[in-house]
């Protein structure tokens, strides 16, 4: 594992246990990767904080949603503004409309599964 592991932020994140956002987070971690949480309730998972809000953060190297499309439309602008290298629309969550405005920044979307994606190495 090298000293530059990226950072992936987890938009949906939850404390309850079955979700699949508090799955990937968890998943994430035990596959070495860097995690930040964005949530609707605070708390936190493995000793990292579910932000609420708009956070400042830094180094994003990944999105990975597990919000409806219906909920993203505030997010359009502050998840661009991470500037990630890519967004991974897990199912249920696509949005073509979005997913158009990402290519347009240079941001690559992605229709699939982080759990998926994980479990088979493509992540």
């Amino acid at each position: 594992m090298n000293a530059q592991v990226k950072k992936t932020l987890v938009v949906g994140a939850t404390e309850k246990a079955g979700r699949y956002a508090n799955l990937a987070a968890y998943r994430l971690l035990r596959h070495g990767h860097n995690i930040e949480l964005l949530g609707l309730q605070e708390g936190e998972i493995e000793g990292n904080p579910i932000h609420v809000g708009q956070p400042a953060l830094e180094d994003i190297d990944t999105v990975t949603m597990y919000v409806g499309p219906q909920n993203q439309p505030k997010l359009y602008d502050y998840i661009k503004s991470l500037k990630p290298r890519r967004v991974i629309f897990n199912p249920g969550a696509e949005n073509p409309e979005f997913e158009r405005q990402l290519r347009a920044e240079g941001i690559e979307p992605i229709e699939a599964c982080t759990l998926v994606m994980l479990s088979i190495g493509t992540y």
